[in-house]
């Protein structure tokens, strides 16, 4: 078996005792991280750490001067002082108020009067168990309580995952053209400062080939904007920890699949005198599938033979930037002058969630 080989098939492992360790479902996130970004963690098994105190009538999970209110679940009850709560987030301004998932949430208002999206959220609590305040760092930890290392220097290890590359966060810091999302078993944050490269190592944050890799990182912690970050000051090769595979989220309920849209691209349409080199960017509503990609862009002439479509079309490179949710396409031959290009995106591109992406046309015209 070639070295390549046995590197892919590393990855694969790799990529599959992490996911069974932290469960591909489950985000371990902050109060913080929700609000800041309600649209990522709509609908999903989300961990996290607080105290229960009662509001009014109602329940809320309060931490780090946030809080969210909570509704227990079937066979969940609240524990006093520090806990860990499982449970799925509904951002309930992206529910329908016919929507039966409003059962037990937000039912009861009128629809004139129904919130938009990101302003009400509420955890429909699975699991509540008591937590020990964090004394060591760890991804896990970090991630959890950032507030208790906000400003600290830590030495934490996990596996690289380039530039966002699998949807683990739901932003980025943008704090330098090398930052990095590192996962550890249970939780992940990025890292920012350094080039992923050191002593036998030198990572592409862009190639999912690299994500074999576990690194240790020290640096300060960095908790802003409901992100967590590490500013590295060094970096090395680590070994990959012993993951011990469970699994005991709950069915996260089904939604209905948003169909991901294009939200902005670079022509725009109709533009004219683009220029023959140019490149041709398209960003997304949502992340995508990669792979999806394959053969359903499209880059022609207007009045190009359409008996042969796949003939026809223009050879071109293309590359996925997960972090921006952009495809940029570059051509290798420049346009020829004065024509009509069109740019197709066919059926059967997916988003990250499995949606379908809208088929879209570009049209624009070449200059001199």
């Amino acid at each position: 078996m070639t070295q390549v080989v046995l590197r892919a098939l590393l990855i694969v492992l790799v990529a599959a005792g992490v996911a069974n360790a932290q469960t591909a479902s489950r985000r371990f996130a902050t109060i913080d991280a929700l609000r800041q970004f309600p649209g990522f963690y709509h609908l999903q098994n989300i961990l996290l750490r607080g105290e229960i105190v009662e509001d009014g009538k109602r329940l809320v999970l309060r931490a780090d001067e946030h809080d969210i209110r909570i509704v227990m679940g079937e066979g969940a009850a609240a524990k006093k002082g520090l806990v860990e709560v499982r449970g799925v987030l509904f951002d309930v301004g992206r529910l329908e108020p016919s929507d039966p998932r409003v059962t037990g949430i937000a039912e009861g208002r009128e629809a004139d009067h129904w919130p938009k999206p990101g302003e009400e959220l509420i955890l429909r609590v699975s699991g509540v168990s008591e937590a020990q305040t964090a004394t060591t760092a760890s991804v896990r930890s970090v991630t959890l309580e950032p507030w208790k290392f906000d400003g600290q220097t830590v030495t934490i290890v996990g596996n690289f995952r380039g530039r966002n590359l699998f949807g683990d966060l739901a932003g980025s810091p943008n704090k330098s053209k090398f930052d990095f999302v590192l996962r550890g078993t249970e939780g992940a944050l990025w890292v920012t400062s350094l080039r992923p490269k050191g002593d036998k190592f030198d990572l592409d944050i862009n190639r999912r080939v690299d994500s074999d890799r576990w690194l240790e990182v020290t640096g300060k912690v960095v908790h802003e904007h409901g992100l967590v970050s590490i500013e590295a000051t060094r970096l090395k090769l680590a070994a990959a920890p012993q993951a011990n595979a469970e699994n005991d989220e709950p069915a996260v309920p089904a939604a209905p699949l948003q169909p991901v849209q294009v939200v902005f691209s670079s022509p725009t349409e109709g533009e004219t005198d683009v220029a023959s080199s140019g490149t041709i960017r398209i960003q997304f509503a949502r992340g995508l599938k990669e792979p999806s990609l394959a053969n359903l862009v499209r880059v022609s002439y207007v009045g190009a033979p359409a008996a042969d479509a796949a003939a026809a079309t223009l050879p071109f490179a293309l590359s996925y930037d997960a972090a921006n949710r952009s495809i940029q396409i570059k051509m290798k031959q420049p346009f020829e002058s004065f024509r009509t290009v069109r740019v197709q995106l066919l059926e059967g591109i997916t988003g990250f969630d499995g949606a379908p992406v809208t088929p879209w046309t570009l049209t624009f015209s070449v200059g001199n």
